[in-house]
């Protein structure tokens, strides 16, 4: 029975704790990616005591921060709070669901200038949205890490192939035997449809059926739902909710353009501006912006009008969309449902969690199309997601030639192999990305 995950964010931890300019840290990301679990583990690993105080469940602990922000009345009032020594050295401040006290947020800044040698972290799960309501945000003033859902190699480090997961995290992509192509193929569907969810990952690796998985998945839109109604403005709430559960059609198009009209017939952009960015603040939707040409720096290329969508985590958008769970079982049909979107997300939920930023470009004079394109110290790079075994990149080369771009990556269900000018990257290399571009640039 494994009893807890292992998540590659502990090691940007132990970089924050022995930092000598280390700040306040901010830990953002999504409800359920398993941040509280992350710094009481932390805490419980690296010091004496944990100083907790919760913002969602205490609501009386807000009131702490209501009068002065002095540190020295601040750590005096969470030492009493919470019954806790609070040491520099030995304790940890751990300030949970800080969005729920926008006061505190603005104490992080005071902890920084006057407190630097006490050990303070701070989650949120929706730091955007507190950013839209008038929050004074210590900017310069915290640490900054973001939780993803687990990525596939961490899926495989906690399903016992730490060794595989290592070569891939590390970029070294060609010393995986090709032996192993089959193994990873099939951890790879299952990863599909499990997602990356911690509470759904450790319940599939203790045994949990498709159907318990899609239960768990489920349970987790719902406790969304449920944030919605609390959390987004009345004004706002039906717009949310239809955005939100107009995803998988919007997946389920040809051409993935996020289009207003399968919201609601006869929506336009300013009817859903806000409760697009509300999702986005909310931590639960990438948006990937179409850009007019392959050259750096892509986000003076975006046109903001023009998007495509995606989902936080792809276990949950298969469940969103109702996927049947068997499919997973059906060859590699998982990789070719909804005219390939899957493997869309998929890939793009390996590119942001290693903190890429990433865009799309159409040719408006013809019909290529690149799925994804990434930037890496001013070099950009075209990504093309196939979702079965194609070899053909016709859009790869019209990007390629008109922009002058020496290299480009075709992801799809096949064996790396390194052109000239393109390499063929298996989609269960995905993660691996920038590591691999840092060994061989």
């Amino acid at each position: 029975m494994i009893q807890a995950l292992t998540r590659t964010i502990t090691h940007d931890l132990d970089r924050w704790y022995n930092s000598t300019n280390r700040k306040p840290l901010l830990l953002r990301g999504a409800r359920q990616t398993g941040k509280t679990w992350i710094v009481n583990a932390f805490g419980a690993s690296h010091f004496d005591h944990v100083a907790r105080i919760d913002f969602m469940r205490d609501v009386d602990a807000r009131a702490l921060f209501d009068g002065n922000l002095t540190t020295d009345t601040l750590l005096r009032s969470i030492e009493i709070y919470t019954g806790v020594p609070v040491r520099a050295e030995s304790t940890l401040i751990f300030l949970d669901e800080i969005q729920e006290c926008p006061r505190a947020i603005t104490a992080l800044k005071y902890f920084c200038e006057d407190a630097p040698d006490y050990h303070v972290v701070a989650t949120g799960s929706y730091m955007g949205i507190s950013r839209h309501e008038e929050v004074s945000f210590p900017v310069g003033k915290v640490d900054m890490l973001t939780l993803h859902p687990l990525t596939f190699a961490e899926f495989l480090t906690n399903a016992g192939q730490s060794a595989l997961a290592g070569l891939i995290r590390e970029g070294d992509i060609s010393s995986v035997p090709t032996a192993f192509s089959p193994r990873l193929t099939e951890l790879l569907k299952t990863y599909m449809m499990v997602g990356g969810m911690p509470e759904v990952v450790l319940a599939h690796l203790n045994g949990a059926s498709a159907q318990e998985t899609r239960a768990n998945q489920l349970a987790i839109l719902d406790s969304y739902d449920l944030d919605f109604s609390k959390h987004a403005p009345t004004r706002l709430l039906e717009r949310i909710r239809l955005v939100w559960r107009s995803l998988p059609a919007q997946f389920a198009k040809e051409n993935r353009r996020f289009v207003y009209g399968v919201v609601r017939p006869g929506a336009r952009a300013r009817d859903f501006k806000e409760s697009l960015m509300w999702l986005e603040d909310y931590g639960i939707i990438t948006r990937v912006p179409c850009v007019s040409a392959l050259r750096a720096p892509l986000s003076s290329y975006a046109d903001p009008a023009v998007f495509k969508l995606f989902i936080s985590d792809i276990g949950l958008l298969g469940a969103l969309a109702d996927l049947d769970p068997a499919v997973v079982l059906n060859g590699s049909a998982i990789f070719t449902e909804f005219k390939g979107a899957f493997t869309e997300q998929l890939v793009c939920q390996q590119l942001v969690a290693q903190q890429y930023s990433p865009y799309y470009w159409a040719n408006p004079q013809g019909h290529a199309e690149v799925d994804f394109a990434v930037e890496q110290y001013g070099t950009i790079y075209p990504i093309e997601v196939k979702a079965a075994v194609n070899l053909r990149a016709k859009s790869l080369h019209v990007a390629c030639d008109r922009f002058h771009l020496d290299r480009a990556f075709r992801m799809a269900m096949t064996d790396y192999r390194d052109k000239e000018w393109i390499t063929n990257f298996p989609l269960w290399a995905a993660i691996g990305l920038h590591a691999y571009l840092e060994r061989t640039e």
